[in-house]
């Protein structure tokens, strides 16, 4: 029993709302006590009751490398002693950007924020101030942060909590937010004829991550772009997911489509507190103050983020070798987990893209949120539990996306596997 995580638990709640800072902690979906974590190194977490977990979250995406990668960590030691904070220019945040346009296509400014959810949001605002139209396309079951325009049919916690329609989001706001099913390339034409020249924007995760792992159909994207370019939409890849984790160039490099904004989150920072937004100089010029599109904030390039994602993303381009390791580990664990789930009865789908994969109780594809929703969720609920006891950390709801890292070991997947199939024996 994990009795310390327990109490943690309870006593959080007096102070916290529902004991967490993010929905998805609070273990709602799949029942049971929120593991309080206490530290954690490579591979692996340790909770506060001193038990140890294989880590599939690595921070919702951007430990790539492992926990406390050391160049990481010492790079943020040498910095802080500098201040934590300036909230005036430093060299570091032109070395960040430099680098960041060195390995993604199609960006040639970046503007720093704090968040994804920051970063998202300043995207939209821009497209809307460059295109002097509203409205914008986003789609189901696809989590853009918790701003208000992107709070209509999100996956991510929303689905996971099933809410649908967010009190405090305006009807003016709910009405510029269309949204269309993932992957149906025929709705959005359908959305963009009936709104003809309102449309300011689509926003997509190029691979999804918040309804577990989805990948586009050949041709969606393709689609979406040649719409773009028809109706002179912005065309916004949302890569606080798949940004530097699926290629150096992203997304963008690894589906060879080209965006026109782009935004980045916690990996740009090797999991600082971070985002990004960048893209073509025709539309980055509008952003103050070179133009009148007003976004700012006093931790925007804050030092100790930019050192930390500096690092990261360095080692990165410098190492192409990581995307190699990188997509073996994540194939080697589908194959095992393939062959685990052949020798039960369960129905099962397992969707990979990269290091990004997710297991989905269903007998039918997993397309869009709505095959996700039809999976037998209660299943992979029980799922959790199990593999939590066995020192397996997988995301706390059917509807996220695992994430593999470098320093996830052959013994490791070997254990994971081996956890699935006796759970699928002891159904």
């Amino acid at each position: 029993m994990a009795e310390k995580s327990k109490q943690l638990f309870e006593r959080a709640q007096h102070s916290i709302p529902g004991g967490v800072n993010s929905p998805v902690r609070a273990f709602k979906s799949v029942g049971g006590i929120p593991v309080f974590i206490e530290k954690a190194k490579g591979a692996y977490l340790y909770d506060v009751d001193g038990k140890k977990y294989i880590d599939y979250i690595n921070s919702w995406g951007p430990m790539i490398l492992g926990h406390a990668y050391e160049p990481v960590v010492k790079a943020i030691q040498d910095k802080v002693a500098d201040s934590t904070s300036f909230g005036a220019p430093t060299e570091l945040e032109i070395e960040m950007a430099e680098l960041i346009k060195s390995m993604a296509p199609n960006v040639d400014l970046v503007r720093m924020v704090s968040s994804g959810t920051e970063a998202c949001m300043s995207a939209i605002r821009l497209a809307r101030g460059y295109t002097g139209r509203n409205k914008i396309i986003k789609f189901e079951g696809c989590y853009h942060g918790h701003a208000d325009s992107f709070l209509v049919k999100a996956g991510s916690g929303l689905a996971t909590f099933n809410i649908q329609t967010v009190p405090g989001v305006t009807a003016g706001v709910a009405a510029d937010t269309l949204t269309a099913a993932y992957n149906d390339l025929d709705a959005v034409q359908e959305l963009v004829n009936t709104h003809k020249g309102e449309i300011a924007a689509i926003i997509i995760e190029p691979i999804a991550g918040n309804m577990g792992c989805i990948l586009p159909k050949p041709g969606f994207l393709e689609g979406l772009r040649s719409i773009c370019d028809k109706e002179g939409i912005v065309f916004i890849f949302d890569e606080v997911m798949t940004g530097f984790r699926l290629a150096a160039g992203g997304a963008q490099e690894k589906l060879g489509i080209n965006a026109d904004l782009v935004t980045y989150g916690k990996v740009i920072g090797g999991g600082m507190p971070v985002g990004a937004f960048g893209g073509k100089k025709e539309i980055m010029q509008h952003i103050a103050p070179l133009g009148n599109v007003y976004q700012a904030g006093t931790l925007s390039g804050n030092p100790i983020a930019m050192i930390a994602g500096y690092t990261m993303l360095k080692t990165l381009k410098d190492t192409p070798s990581v995307y190699t390791e990188l997509n073996e580990k994540t194939a080697s664990l589908h194959e095992g987990l393939d062959k685990a789930f052949a020798e039960s009865n369960v129905p099962y789908t397992i969707n990979r893209f990269g290091s990004m994969i997710s297991v989905h109780f269903s007998e039918k594809p997993v397309t869009d949120f709505a095959s996700a929703a039809a999976a037998n969720n209660a299943l992979f609920n029980q799922y959790f539990h199990a593999m939590l006891q066995e020192g397996v950390y997988l995301p706390p709801s059917a509807y996220e996306s695992w994430f593999i890292s470098t320093a996830l070991s052959t013994e490791d997947i070997q254990h994971t596997v081996d956890a699935t199939r006796r759970f699928l024996k002891n159904l």
